[in-house]
């Protein structure tokens, strides 16, 4: 019999995609799971507006509102990114070694939380396929 098994880089990179439907952002929808080292889930997150707040998908982001190029302006953007939001519904212990598995790669400042809240290993879908940082 053939395992026909996804990979577990491949395997969490779906669950990521999945978590992503969820975002709320007009321009581009984040999914990010946090993986402990014995690959079990610790949390998930996808890119949204505060709960309550101003709702990107009802047109009240200035920033998806404009027509600033890709990845410039996150001080005008509403939402949290799918890494903190993650982090933040994740314990301390639980990410001490994990794996953060993102649908794109993090930016500067999710890459700082990421690695203070002790993550070891980011994982994220690039153009050039799957990228790998060991923080």
């Amino acid at each position: 019999m053939i395992d026909e098994r996804p990979d577990w880089d491949t395997y969490f990179l779906g669950i990521a995609q999945a978590v992503a439907v969820r975002g709320d952002c007009c321009r581009c929808r984040v999914g990010a799971v946090v993986v402990g080292p014995d690959r079990r889930i610790r949390s998930t997150g996808y890119n949204g507006s505060p709960p309550g707040g101003p709702s990107c998908s009802r047109g009240e982001c200035p920033r998806c509102a404009s027509e600033v190029p890709s990845g410039t302006s996150y001080e005008d953007c509403l939402e949290t990114h799918a890494e903190a939001n993650a982090l933040l519904y994740a314990d301390w212990p639980a990410c001490q070694g994990a794996t953060i598995y993102i649908t794109r790669a993090p930016c500067r400042d999710c890459a700082k939380l990421i690695r203070s809240a002790g993550i070891r290993v980011v994982v994220y879908e690039s153009d050039e396929g799957v990228g790998r940082d060991v923080i």
